[in-house]
């Protein structure tokens, strides 16, 4: 990693990798089971076995191969993927130490195959006459792209932004995620086949049922949990009180933090206070600092212990010097006669019984209440779903919360030709689980086309093949 007090005041990418001799000594240490759990914990069930063997071997090519099989953007997931929580949680190693760092060594693999200009495209099947429309160009959306086009099917993707990725490319920062690496990744679904329509807002352009009737065979819809969450407290329309989402995409996908060579502004706070206790809350903390912040304050309701955010990017804001003010609720926003932002009150807490989400519910403590100075604040509490295709597309079952309701094996909706998955089903959650929905959409709408395909190892004895990867 880079030293904190170098990459604090930079946008370089924090995490820099395995070297080719701790990549393979890694790989040793992988106990090689007849029965990989890790596998279990998988979501786009990357065949992990095969790629540490081939880590072994130093065939890091070959491993790359192993990732592409199911996975259409395996450099991107190797870096934001918790694989604390997937495939790594259930190392048998993790019993007794530290499990095998398989998301290290995926890393590796795809740097080293881009860093030699060796990758490999997969050899794509006859056309089946039969064609997609995905709307949304995020994790989800790009992989149903990449598994359909493998397997012959003509694949258009609409999206709504100047820039392809969705969340990839406006919500994570580039000291987590390079946006080059993403659009290696875009231009590797080019090389499948996949056809890339920007600035294309279904919903408005078109619409969901005017694309079936253009002669698409099925829709994908991808559109993700794009619509910011607030605390709704008195104040929150001050200036300088941002939504996560707002101050994100300023810097990430309109790069603000290189105003004026960019012609996006941003406040550039030197006080800044950030609600939540997510990844968008580091995220956002942590860009803060880059920012020339000389204070950045994440405010959560809860302990560390209950936060959300992956460990290794809590760690990460705290050797930064981001502080945290735990067990703290915030009240209202207090500006000055200007109607800038000056400070948010709030009420510290104390930890109750679980609430639905498992976690213990914080209560206040009548009468403890404090300001914290601030004129920069970032709120960062959560996404709702994007409304425009449910609003858009007669008869589209949606639940409570506005998420599209779709079958978590198939992906498919109470509509004809029209799947889902993604944000846009469960709400806000992570990349590599909106990449394991995407895929089995496409998997399922290959089932739907009458086109082969064999979704895993267990299924090869049904006679249904999948393209084999050549140079």
């Amino acid at each position: 990693e880079l030293d904190p007090n170098e990459r604090k005041n930079s946008f370089r990418e924090v995490t820099l990798g395995y070297t080719e001799d701790h990549v393979c000594l890694e790989a040793q240490r992988c106990l090689q089971g007849k029965r990989p759990m890790c596998m279990q914990g998988c979501p786009v069930e990357i065949d992990i076995p095969a790629l540490i063997a081939r880590v072994r071997e130093r065939d890091f090519l070959g491993a790359a191969r192993v990732l592409r099989e199911k996975n259409s953007l395996p450099a991107i997931s190797c870096r934001v993927c918790p694989q604390e929580s997937q495939c790594e949680a259930k190392c048998l190693l993790g019993k007794t130490g530290e499990p095998c760092a398989i998301g290290r060594m995926a890393r590796f693999v795809t740097d080293y195959e881009r860093s030699t200009g060796q990758i490999q495209i997969p050899e794509i099947a006859p056309d089946t006459g039969k064609r997609a429309a995905i709307i949304g160009s995020g994790p989800a959306g790009l992989t149903a792209a990449g598994e359909l086009a493998k397997h012959g099917v003509s694949v258009t993707v609409f999206e709504a932004l100047h820039a392809l990725g969705g969340v990839l490319i406006y919500g994570i920062p580039e000291f987590r995620l390079p946006k080059t690496i993403v659009e290696e990744e875009v231009d590797y679904l080019r090389k499948l086949g996949v056809e890339f329509k920007t600035n294309y807002v279904i919903g408005k352009i078109e619409t969901v049922d005017s694309l079936l009737d253009k002669g698409y065979d099925g829709v994908f819809v991808g559109t993700g949990a794009g619509a910011p969450v607030f605390l709704k407290i008195p104040g929150e329309n001050l200036c300088g009180v941002y939504s996560a989402n707002e101050y994100l995409t300023r810097n990430n996908l309109m790069k603000a933090f290189r105003f004026p060579e960019y012609s996006t502004p941003i406040a550039r706070g030197k006080n800044v206070v950030v609600f939540g206790g997510g990844n968008v809350a580091m995220d956002a903390a942590r860009t803060a600092l880059r920012l020339d912040a000389e204070r950045v304050t994440v405010v959560y309701r809860r302990t560390e212990d209950e936060m959300p955010a992956r460990r290794e990017e809590v760690e990460h804001a705290k050797e930064e010097g981001v502080r945290f003010q735990l067990l703290t609720a915030p009240l209202c926003f207090v500006g000055n006669e200007a109607g800038w932002v000056e400070a948010v009150r709030c009420n510290r807490m104390q930890l109750g019984e679980p609430d639905a989400s498992g976690r213990r519910r914080p209560v206040p403590i009548e009468g403890d209440i404090l300001d914290i100075e601030t004129d920069t604040a970032i709120v960062a509490i959560g996404n709702r779903s994007n409304p425009l295709i449910p609003n858009t597309t007669a008869g589209l079952a949606v639940n409570q919360q506005g998420n599209i309701i779709a079958d978590g094996e198939t992906g498919r909706t109470n509509r004809d030709r029209v799947w889902a998955g993604g944000d846009i089903v469960t709400g806000s959650a992570t990349v590599i689980l909106a990449m394991g929905a995407g895929r089995r959409a496409a998997l399922d709408m290959l089932a739907y086309f009458g086109i082969p395909c064999v979704a895993n190892e267990e299924e090869a004895s049904t006679g249904r093949t999948q393209p084999s990867l050549v140079a």
